[in-house]
């Protein structure tokens, strides 16, 4: 698909649903092994944030398409003295051919790609992490051969997760619910936007009451009560998160072929109970193995052919 060529991905907005959706098949047909693709570029990965899954992710992603990887640490570069981002993002530009940035705030990442001419994407922020929507979405088409009408339910924190989630359900078709805290709803300005991509014809909720959220979800999803950044919050989160845990008298309310998933890492028997991440219905690992075909197909769909 041409029109992906040489873009930015810094939200999952700036997909059409025909990228989606083409991305979405490119990486069903490289996971089955049916198509192979080859990019010989180098692919820089500068992560201001930890990160285990996005790291290796991308890395064999890249490797698999027979391109190259940079692990620009910022503690060992120059942005970790104080470098202003416009400087680095321009020098960058002339080494690498596409970038992938980790990082706190959603307005640093815009300033790497208003001042790069390459290709940059959002491997996480804040405010969104676009990347683990892309896989959430072809593990449950894998799961139920479909998107569309499909009902997803998030428990938690309305933090990134909760907002990229919001944006691909509605782009997919996918009836979507957010059960959460009153003072921890997502972002009101992506629920907005959400709503008007749904436009009526799908599901956008966002609500306190879990088990009302739950009923009759074939998706059941949870992320951590305190993102990274967050760790000082826990132990006041813990008491007001506890009703949304995702645990197994939670379950009993969805629909009974509901499959489960965690964008990891998890707190085991705090934001969901070990017996569920590790039941019959968990596809939460199948859903990890996705992030390398999911990031494979975008890389390959932004990147020019050899």
């Amino acid at each position: 698909m041409d029109s992906l060529k040489g873009r930015d991905l810094l939200s999952l907005a700036d997909l059409s649903i025909d990228e989606l959706n083409y991305v979405l098949d490119l990486a069903a047909s490289l996971k089955s092994g049916m198509v192979k693709l080859k990019r010989t570029k180098v692919l820089g990965l500068l992560f201001s944030k930890a990160s285990t899954r996005t790291r290796v992710s991308f890395t064999v992603a890249m490797y698999k398409l027979g391109g190259q990887v940079v692990d620009l640490n910022p503690n060992v570069t120059q942005v970790s003295r104080g470098e202003p981002l416009v400087d680095t993002a321009r020098v960058l530009d002339r080494y690498l051919d596409i970038l992938a940035i980790r990082t706190f705030e959603q307005k640093d990442l815009v300033t790497f790609a208003n001042y790069a001419k390459i290709p940059v994407i959002n491997a996480l922020t804040d405010d969104e992490h676009p990347c683990q929507v892309l896989a959430d979405l072809m593990t449950v088409k894998e799961c139920f051969g479909r998107l569309e009408g499909v009902r997803l339910t998030y428990l938690g924190d309305g933090n990134n997760m909760a907002n990229s989630l919001m944006l691909g359900c509605a782009m997919a078709g996918m009836n979507v619910r957010i059960a959460c805290p009153e003072d921890f709803r997502p972002n009101p300005e992506i629920v907005a936007k959400a709503k008007a991509i749904a436009n009526g014809k799908t599901e956008v909720t966002v609500t306190s009451d879990a088990e009302a959220a739950v009923k009759n979800a074939q998706v059941i999803y949870t992320d951590v009560w305190a993102s990274m950044g967050q760790e000082e919050e826990a132990k006041i989160r813990i008491p007001l998160f506890e009703p949304y845990q995702v645990n197994e008298r939670l379950l009993e309310f969805a629909d009974r072929n509901a499959i489960v998933l965690h964008c990891l890492p998890a707190h085991r028997d705090e934001e969901i109970t070990d017996a569920v991440i590790e039941g019959n219905q968990s596809r939460v690992w199948e859903q990890a193995e996705n992030r390398m075909h999911a990031q494979q197909a975008l890389l390959a769909g932004i990147l020019e052919s050899d």
